[in-house]
């Protein structure tokens, strides 16, 4: 019989311990994806566009607001969790085409539900935006999956600074015709340009698209650098080093992001390399905190409301998407007057509350509150919509 030192084995132990077992889901991480939703439903849907707080809305170009945090969060916590999903299915000994086709088959699927929010309700294609949200989290689902699966953390680290200093690169060196090289304004950076040329009269905005093809790269590695705070949350560190790391990882973020900004500005629709640096920095701050308060300090309470909207992310944002376009589509006549279902439940319940920003804050929090009763009820029935 085969015997061990007791250090060993203790040391064994501990590893086992430390290390989340493959399917395994971590609550810290899915409440952080609930506040993520909710906050992107949030400053999405306010009462009326001219009365938001200026938190609540996106910086007017270069620059950053809490609301330019919501997409790279979520879209860091999709790496996070590939991390965790791929562990997952190795442990249940699925063969590696049928996890290749799940990727592929999601990122088709993310795609399709994207092009149909943009042309609800009448689908009309001359005209439709190609782009969207859910667009890009289907090809950074795409890539940043068939990465996670087939290349090692080395590998993964060079793609990303890959692509974060290429993507630099690119908009600083390249010369846009008309315009010249180095251009970051909306209408004559190289993003812009390749969007006009590949998706004329399918854009956001005439001249350009926050979610277009080019800007997508950098946006391929923050999914990337969420794969790596994944990594370190599954490897056998303790839970103390597991948040100093992501904290002290989280803080070099930061600064590299802002130091970054000197050359390149962070700038979300550009989705700028100094904005990914940033934005990531900051998710793994906040994951940090989510992290100690849930697995180590065992503070759950909180995060009830939030794990509804965690565990139906993608249903959650379909949801308010569908409702949030058919209040201002379909419209009817009130006190003579033709006006959409929106502004009428806006005018008539909430404007007569208080300033303008508030009635349109308290709109939009009774909008969120809505979209939450719905998933609530799917989640009181174990009914989890995966894509």
């Amino acid at each position: 019989m085969a015997t061990t030192s007791a250090p060993e084995s203790i040391t064994q132990h501990e590893a086992a311990t430390r290390a989340p077992a493959p399917g395994q889901r971590l609550i810290s991480l899915d409440a952080f994806r609930g506040i993520t939703i909710a906050s992107m439903i949030l400053v999405n849907d306010p009462g009326t566009w001219s009365a938001v707080y200026p938190p609540l809305e996106h910086a007017p170009w270069n620059g950053w607001t809490p609301t330019d945090l919501v997409f790279p969060f979520f879209l860091f916590i999709m790496g996070v969790a590939l991390e965790f999903s791929n562990a997952r299915r190795n442990a249940s000994s699925q063969g590696n085409r049928s996890v290749l086709r799940h990727v592929l088959v999601r990122a088709l699927i993310l795609f399709a539900l994207g092009l149909f929010l943009n042309g609800f309700p009448f689908f009309r294609l001359q005209g439709i935006r190609i782009m969207g949200v859910l667009q890009r989290i289907a090809l950074c689902s795409l890539f940043a999956g068939l990465l996670t699966l087939k290349t090692t953390v080395k590998t993964r680290a060079i793609v990303t600074a890959g692509l974060l200093f290429g993507y630099w690169a690119l908009m600083s060196l390249v010369p846009v015709p008309g315009y010249g090289r180095g251009h970051l304004d909306p209408e004559g950076n190289l993003a812009a340009f390749m969007d006009r040329a590949l998706m004329s009269g399918h854009t956001w905005k005439t001249m350009w698209d926050p979610e277009g093809w080019l800007s997508t790269l950098p946006a391929i590695a923050t999914t990337l650098m969420g794969g790596f705070a994944g990594c370190w949350l599954r490897s056998g560190a303790t839970e103390s080093r597991k948040v100093l790391g992501l904290a002290g990882a989280g803080v070099a973020g930061l600064l590299a992001g802002e130091l970054w900004n000197l050359w390149f500005p962070i700038n979300k629709n550009l989705w700028t390399s100094s904005y990914a640096v940033f934005t990531a920095g900051f998710a793994c701050v906040l994951l940090a905190l989510c992290y100690w308060l849930v697995e180590i300090r065992k503070w759950k309470r909180w995060t009830g409301p939030f794990l509804v909207f965690g565990s139906n992310s993608i249903a959650a944002f379909v949801l308010s998407g569908l409702v949030a376009k058919s209040w201002i589509v379909f419209k009817f006549t009130a006190d003579g007057k033709q006006t959409t279902t929106g502004a009428y439940v806006y005018q008539h319940f909430f404007a007569p509350i208080g300033s303008p920003q508030q009635s349109s804050l308290l709109f939009a929090l009774a909008f969120v509150l809505m979209c939450w009763l719905v998933l609530a009820v799917l989640y009181w029935r174990k009914i989890f919509i995966k894509v």
